[in-house]
């Protein structure tokens, strides 16, 4: 029988083709997928960059501590504690002490990113070495790294006009990475992902910064300082130094954001690519009813033909797999520059040296191909001798019991999770992960009851034309759903994932419109917190409420130390800029023994008294002042400013009066030094999450290889069938039809299963936004279905374009 099949593979060389491509692509694409989520395991051995020439680094405490009935539990607080004076004088004995400050210098005037500041002092640990010029001497002096700025230049900062006296630079690139290179830019300025330093006096950056110590070198034994220090602080030698770098986490942080893209992708990289190689296999078999029908009437057996179609399907699974896994190691180097590029990854990222994601690839691939294969194989080996000629002719039933089973079965699971996530953790369905992962149960769902589907969705067109088309869609119910099964998954990843980002960024910017009422927001220049020149002059602006950033912790069921961000902010000002969703309770209750939660948190009735530890690590207990609704989970926590933990001011919001100019007002504000003043417009579209670059780059990397691949099997199913088609244009020619008739035909026939597809695509994306309107609804968020209407339409007729090139192809042989 395999002979057989094998000889007669020239007349069917278009389903060999479309089975081998569908395939190769699938297997070269979860090959990709693995090796960068592989490559995104582990994070490099960063070196010392600040302190590489340190001799022993004493940083202030920076973990919080709480002991459980089940053991300790730790979390990394915001910033480290200021050292105390006590364990300072202790150090002093042992040997030189060198503080460190570091500190933002914001410059209104423009220059690098997260300029930070240090004393000069502190340069030689780096090593930083004077590239020109010389060491500041005075409080007006400072030393810069780089090549931004030149010796003379005149600097204007929030707190006042600094001249250059020297550029200074790093010796090596401080990066080691898992020992394959150096994958840092050691160009004599600085490293990658390093810092833009200027340099003061220390005597002036004691005044710029004067909150404390935080860390410190020490020129002494490392076990005489751990004496001394104790458990106030910490003690940092050897590569340990990094912790003392500012994000030395930074690595780990972007392995861990690199980790959910690819797994996301992966993840819907796998959905796509099983459904379209099994989707495209069955397909494969069914147009060779045929051929079973003959192979029957000569005296094969059932179990001949089912070995056959196997014995076929292990040949191309594993020609194709082997092919899809090549494929894959030259698309991996070509991510790796995306994603890079693109900002979703450090430069250090590096795709390459593992060989599971090959072996899982494969052997995917080939048990895809084999299962693909063996439900049609059953099918074909059933046909009965006496029924062989009437098999061949007509297409059988469409909707089979087995498919009308898993379809009902997956369509009763969709819907009976949606109502219990509903009805139990509505905050759930507004996850990424959720929201990615749920259209997938849908779209297999939908794609197996198709067949059935066709005919009431597909209306009756006008003309001789029209009829033909319905009439033949209708009749190869079959066929119809498996060249419409891709458009389905296109248009509906397409509509279901961007509108569900937009939906939720929708809600959240709803959410800040709603909730602020203050007329102005002032940030400081450099997005970080604003100077005591600053503050000072805007507290006197009438209406004005400062506020911090901070955090505070709390032990969930005495085992679990959860982090929440908090606000700090002035009670006596602060209600009048806010309009918070608060479900029991009051705001203007709000003093220094008080908190305001969430209905996310374990304990949140008015009254009740909760423990929390702020974030420089003082245990608290507050009784809740108010209870806010959860909305889309970006509601947060508030606290007085008595409770900020040692956060710095970063935000002033200020509520106009009445009677009071909005113009003066402003004008008034922009005089404070080195500020940033924003009206409520401004701030809702500066607050809203569209702006978010790297989120938007994750969700087209995911939807792009997605659609690209279920456009390129759009393109290979209608090729496939073109042997139908040319049967079917023959009589229609013996009819007396013309040749622009039968192509006419052909393109209209093409266009309206794609409109099928896209039909059921927007049904599932509409049943996906709906759960998800719902869900922001019981959260009490604002809940507007925002539908990617555009993006539908660029789908829809990119697969249109593609099916009518596919179905034109042909014909012009």
């Amino acid at each position: 029988m395999l002979s057989v099949a094998l000889r007669t593979l020239r007349a069917r060389w278009t389903a060999f083709v479309g089975s081998f491509v569908a395939l190769a692509l699938g297997v070269g694409l979860l090959t990709v997928m693995g090796q960068a989520l592989a490559a995104a395991q582990e994070a490099p051995v960063r070196a010392p960059e600040r302190f590489a020439a340190a001799p022993v680094v004493v940083r202030g405490q920076d973990t919080l501590r709480v002991a459980t009935a089940t053991g300790e539990r730790t979390a990394r607080l915001p910033q480290p504690l200021a050292i105390p004076s006590a364990t300072m004088a202790a150090l002093r004995a042992l040997g030189p002490v060198t503080e460190d400050r570091s500190f933002p210098v914001p410059l209104p005037d423009g220059g690098p990113e997260a300029l930070v500041g240090h004393p000069w002092s502190t340069a030689r640990f780096a090593p930083y070495e004077l590239s020109t010029g010389r060491a500041p001497r005075t409080a007006d002096e400072v030393v810069t790294t780089g090549t931004w700025a030149t010796v003379g230049d005149r600097l204007h900062t929030t707190d006042g006009t600094v001249r250059v006296t020297g550029t200074a630079h790093t010796r090596g690139d401080g990066v080691h990475a898992r020992g394959d290179g150096v994958h840092a830019r050691g160009d004599g300025v600085h490293a990658r992902g390093f810092e833009n330093a200027m340099f003061f006096t220390d005597a002036q950056a004691a005044r710029l910064a004067p909150d404390g110590t935080r860390q410190l070198v020490v020129a002494a034994d490392p076990a005489a300082v751990r004496s001394a220090v104790g458990s106030h602080a910490r003690v940092l030698t050897g590569d340990a130094r990094r912790f003392a770098d500012a994000d030395p986490d930074r690595d780990a942080e972007a392995l861990t954001a690199l980790n959910a893209l690819f797994g996301t992708a992966g993840g819907v990289t796998a959905f796509v690519s099983v459904f379209v190689v099994a989707s495209t296999f069955a397909f494969a078999v069914d147009r060779r009813r045929r051929e079973f029908a003959l192979l029957r009437t000569t005296g094969a057996t059932p179990g001949q033909l089912r070995r056959s179609v196997l014995a076929e399907a292990l040949l191309v699974g594993t020609l194709a797999s082997a092919a899809g896994c090549a494929l894959g190691s030259y698309g991996a180097p070509w991510l790796t520059r995306l994603v890079v590029d693109g900002g979703l990854a450090p430069a250090w990222y590096a795709i390459g040296g593992h060989t599971w994601p090959y072996h899982l690839a494969f052997w995917t691939g080939l048990s895809v191909a084999l299962c693909g294969a063996a439900a049609a194989s059953r099918r074909a080996g059933r046909i009965a001798p006496a029924q062989a000629l009437r098999e061949a002719s007509v297409e059988g039933r469409a909707l089979t019991p087995g498919r009308l089973l898993c379809g009902t079965a997956l369509l009763g699971t969709a819907c009976a999770t949606l109502a219990y996530a509903l009805l139990t953790d509505p905050g759930e369905l507004l996850h990424r992960k959720t929201y990615i992962s749920r259209p997938m149960l849908l779209i297999t769902a939908v794609a197996l009851l198709a067949p059935a589907l066709v005919r009431p969705l597909l209306p009756r067109l006008p003309g001789v034309i029209g009829l033909l088309v319905r009439e033949h869609a209708v009749t190869g119910g079959r066929r119809t759903a498996a060249v419409a099964a891709p458009v389905l998954v296109t248009v509906a990843l397409a509509g279901s994932l961007l509108g569900a980002t937009a939906t939720l960024d929708e809600a959240r910017a709803a959410e800040v419109r709603q909730q602020t009422t203050a007329d102005f927001m002032v940030t400081a220049a450099g997005g970080t917190t604003l100077s005591p020149t600053a503050l000072e002059s805007l507290r006197r602006v009438p209406g004005a409420s400062i506020g911090a950033t901070t955090a505070v912790y709390t032990l969930e069921d005495g085992v679990a130390l959860v982090k929440s961000e908090a606000r700090a902010v002035d009670p006596a000002r602060w209600a009048r800029t806010v309009s918070l969703p608060v479900t029991s309770g009051r705001v203007t209750d709000l003093d220094d023994d008080s908190i305001i939660v969430t209905e996310e948190w374990a304990r949140h009735r008015v009254g009740q008294r909760v423990r929390v530890w702020l974030a420089d690590g003082t245990a608290r207990t507050l009784r809740i002042a108010a209870v806010l609704a959860t909305g889309t989970g970006d509601n947060g926590v508030y606290v007085s400013t008595a409770n900020s933990g040692g956060a710095g001011v970063n935000r002033v919001d200020v509520r106009t009066r009445a009677d009071a100019d909005p113009a003066a007002v402003a004008t008034e504000l922009r005089a404070a030094s080195g500020v940033r003043v924003l009206t409520k417009s401004q701030w809702v579209r500066a607050s809203s999450p569209q702006s978010n670059r790297t989120t938007r780059l994750g969700v087209l990397l995911v939807l792009g290889i997605a659609l690209v691949y279920t456009g390129i099997s759009l393109a290979n199913t209608l090729l496939m069938a073109s042997a139908d088609r040319r049967r079917d244009a023959t009589v229609l020619r013996l009819a007396g039809a013309s040749r622009g008739q039968i192509l006419r035909f052909t393109i209209a026939e093409a266009l309206a299963v794609v409109g099928v597809g896209a039909l059921l695509g927007t049904l599932v994306t509409a049943a996906n936004l709906a759960g998800m309107w719902g869900a922001l609804h019981l959260l009490s968020a604002p809940a507007t279905i925002v539908v990617p209407w555009q993006a539908l339409a660029w789908t829809t007729a990119a697969c249109a374009a593609t099916a009518v090139t596919a179905t034109i192809a042909p014909r012009t042989r």
